[in-house]
């Protein structure tokens, strides 16, 4: 009776030095937790892209769109040319008779001949007024390959959502087995405290003792490993999302998204890349059409030279020439037909690419399927374990104070309760990830 007392009196005691701990540390603890910033997964998405360098590529696009369509419109602004040339010829053009003959039949009459050298500067200024649409076509096709470009930047950027997700549910985990040693190490305090005060009634020894003191040890290196797991994930997410260090915030748990009422449709950046892609080849197959049209135009030239327009006069003269030009490439139409069949052929290769994604990602989903049915399954069981397990324990702990047990099978006991409560929380954390990375599969990602 006396050794009951005894027994119960130091657990008072030790209660109460407990709750006075508590209640000195709580407040610091809450001051610091109230100052640690709570982020989400959707805001780590958005961070993710945002901090991403290859995100400066969007300011890229729409400079190189701008430029190529404003040199585009430039297509229409009148084209001037400047040609000058200084030439010497062996021989010039003359009048078909005899220049000696003449003089002699008809006194004072002087036949002009030209210079052998000859010199002329021609300014010319072109003005399209119809070009069969290629001006139309390459502003056209200048505005859909910045769009192809934007939507592949977009391909490339959603695969960091895979990335956030695993390093915002690994940090996630760790945090609940970090908890969940906390409740561990509390375990075996109490333990620890039961046996030395059964050690002083004679019921109990040293070695019962120090066995649950090497579990507690075993308990605090765990928490180690954890933690320094908890940080390296914590910095890898803080890095990728350009926030400070990553203790300085806290993670929220995300709820279970809502399940869509119908069959959602793959709504990946991959495909929309893929539609820009083929209507930007739909455009480079109108533009060959366009090539192929006349222009017409009207120009004026004017120069200075030796001789000018007038031929027969062999001094430096300004001229003229004005009128309406018609321009016609039939040359195109030699390589018309393979330029088609190229378009086609590169058509064809994006719907191979098309079907490809499509086939791998529909894998991926009937994977991601499995798993998520898997764990779901598997947390159906999980509380009635950790019911049972604490069950065995508390009789176990009993037994103990009645000699009826070792230490060796209660610490047994502690470790199989504190493992159902680790494959709880893993299970858990492992399906929300599993429910947010089939969402991202499918191209739903949430807030």
């Amino acid at each position: 009776m006396r050794g009951e007392y005894t027994y119960m009196k130091r657990m008072n005691l030790n209660g109460w030095k407990r709750l006075a701990f508590v209640l000195l540390v709580f407040p610091l603890v809450a001051e610091g937790t109230g100052a640690q910033e709570r982020i989400t997964l959707g805001e780590c998405y958005e961070w993710a892209h945002a901090n991403y360098p290859q995100i400066h590529r969007y300011g890229l696009i729409e400079q190189t769109e701008q430029y190529n369509l404003s040199n585009a419109a430039k297509g229409w602004l009148p084209q001037l040319s400047v040609n000058a040339k200084a030439t010497y010829q062996s021989d010039v053009t003359k009048l078909p008779f005899d220049a000696d003959k003449l003089s002699a039949i008809i006194p004072g009459i002087e036949i002009p001949t030209l210079s052998k050298d000859q010199y002329q500067v021609v300014a010319e200024v072109n003005q399209t007024i119809w070009d069969g649409g290629v001006i139309r076509s390459a502003r056209r096709l200048t505005e859909a390959q910045a769009t192809a470009d934007r939507e592949q930047l977009n391909s490339n950027l959603y695969a960091l959502n895979d990335r956030v997700n695993q390093l915002y549910f690994g940090c996630l985990l760790q945090d609940e087995l970090i908890r969940q040693n906390g409740l561990l190490q509390k375990e075996l305090q109490l333990n620890i405290d039961r046996i030395s005060a059964m050690m002083e009634n004679g019921v109990a020894n040293l070695s019962d003792r120090e066995s649950m003191e090497v579990e507690l040890l075993n308990a605090r290196q765990k928490a180690i490993e954890l933690k320094a797991a908890r940080s390296a994930y914590g910095k890898m997410l803080a890095a990728l999302i350009g926030r400070p260090d990553g203790g300085a915030f806290v993670l929220e748990v995300p709820s279970l998204p809502e399940a869509p009422s119908l069959s959602p449709v793959i709504s990946r950046p991959e495909l929309r890349a893929l539609d820009a892609q083929s209507e930007l080849l739909e455009l480079q197959n109108k533009q060959l059409t366009a090539g192929l049209m006349p222009r017409i135009g009207v120009f004026f030239q004017g120069g200075y030279g030796r001789p000018g327009l007038n031929m027969l006069e062999d001094s430096f003269n300004p001229f003229y020439i004005a009128g309406v030009r018609l321009s016609w490439n039939m040359g195109k139409l030699y390589t018309l037909k393979n330029d088609r069949r190229k378009i086609a052929t590169d058509r064809r290769a994006v719907e191979v690419e098309r079907e490809t994604f499509l086939f791998n990602t529909r894998l991926q989903l009937t994977q991601q399927n499995t798993e998520i049915r898997k764990m779901t399954e598997l947390m159906k069981a999980d509380d009635e374990i950790i019911r049972l397990r604490s069950s065995i324990k508390k009789a176990a702990e009993a037994k103990l104070a009645n000699g009826v047990i070792s230490v060796t099978d209660l610490i047994r006991e502690i470790n199989s309760e504190d493992l159902a409560r680790q494959a709880a929380a893993t299970h858990r954390i492992q399906q929300l990830q599993s429910i947010y990375n089939h969402n991202v599969t499918f191209g739903l990602t949430q807030k």
